[in-house]
């Protein structure tokens, strides 16, 4: 199933990767997002970055027929990649959600860019895949729906951090 997203910000996409790289953004964002214990990584290395999250979720954000395929708490993998800046200012990246427990896995390129207005759009645009024989498709469409929740919460908690970090 592929998976577009767009997170607007009213700022240039410089500021937004430093918001992105900042090992406290990161904390607030994957604790706010985590319903139990979590850690998350920053790697710059120059114009580049990785950063690794890992957080648990109750079994709850999946669907009751699925339930039974994963045990009494789920932990998410995410591993972003980002390169450096292009002249045009666009930074391209990756991005990686593995869920452990469960055959569930999203994969994808992300994109920072600039918008005329200013700001700046990070685009998510990948591929969630369950490795289920005959149900991955209804997996893969029952897991869609957190997979954005998670990506609209990391915008509203970006926007919130470029208003106090201004």
């Amino acid at each position: 199933m592929r998976v577009t997203a767009d997170m607007h910000y009213p700022a240039d996409p410089g500021s937004v990767f430093t918001m992105l790289t900042d090992q406290a953004f990161q904390e607030r964002k994957t604790g706010q997002i985590s319903k139990g214990p979590w850690d998350v990584r920053v790697h710059r290395e120059g114009d580049s970055a990785v950063i690794v999250s890992r957080r648990t979720l109750p079994p709850d954000v999946i669907p009751e027929a699925f339930r039974g395929m994963v045990g009494s708490s789920i932990t998410v993998t995410q591993t972003e990649k980002w390169g450096p800046a292009g002249p045009d200012g666009i930074r391209n990246g990756s991005i990686d959600v593995e869920i452990g427990g469960a055959p569930v896995r999203l994969t994808g390129q992300l994109t920072l860019g600039p918008t005329a207005d200013g700001g700046c759009t990070e685009r998510v645009e990948g591929d969630l895949k369950a490795k289920v024989p005959l149900f991955g498709g209804k997996i893969e469409k029952a897991a869609e729906p957190a997979v954005r929740a998670a990506i609209d919460a990391e915008g509203r908690i970006g926007l919130a951090w470029l208003a106090e970090h201004p």
